[in-house]
């Protein structure tokens, strides 16, 4: 009975904002096992689809790894290159972009059917946790979407 309204079709609304120093966090509960919700986030093909400020994606791997590499074509239609420098498998994953350390991206499993999908940005970047929220937003429709089925192949 208590799984009945936790389809990943039902939407997710409880979103947190918290400091961690030396990182600045939001957060949000997804109905979506974790293991969906990790497919998603490291599938360098969906990346276009949740991240507003990314337009193209060229990478060294479909599904990253840590040392994954590529390029991608921000919104201001400039190419920058960036490196996945650190990943714990189905848990957490950051990177670099233009050299600079950018977003953590990470995944805790709540129970079988929903698990709270966190972004971190460095505290001197609070503005762009903006465009965080609104990947979040994005990745919620996407799992939504694709409803039962495995995002990754």
């Amino acid at each position: 009975m208590r799984k009945s309204y936790l389809r990943t079709n039902v939407p997710s609304k409880l979103e947190m904002i918290k400091i961690a120093f030396p990182y600045i966090e939001i957060s949000r509960v997804v109905a979506a096992s974790s293991n969906r919700a990790w497919g998603l986030l490291t599938d360098t093909c969906t990346w276009k689809e949740w991240g507003p400020s990314l337009l193209d994606v060229r990478s060294s791997d479909r599904y990253i790894k840590k040392g994954s590499h590529g390029r991608v074509k921000t919104a201001l239609h400039f190419w920058v290159p960036f490196q996945v420098t650190d990943l714990d498998c189905g848990k957490y994953w950051s990177w670099r972009v233009f050299g600079i350390n950018a977003t953590g991206h990470r995944v805790e499993p709540l129970d079988e059917s929903s698990c709270r999908l966190v972004f971190q940005v460095p505290l001197w970047a609070a503005p762009y946790l903006v465009v965080c929220k609104i990947a979040v937003d994005r990745i919620v429709q996407l799992l939504n979407k694709y409803n039962d089925r495995d995002v990754v192949d």
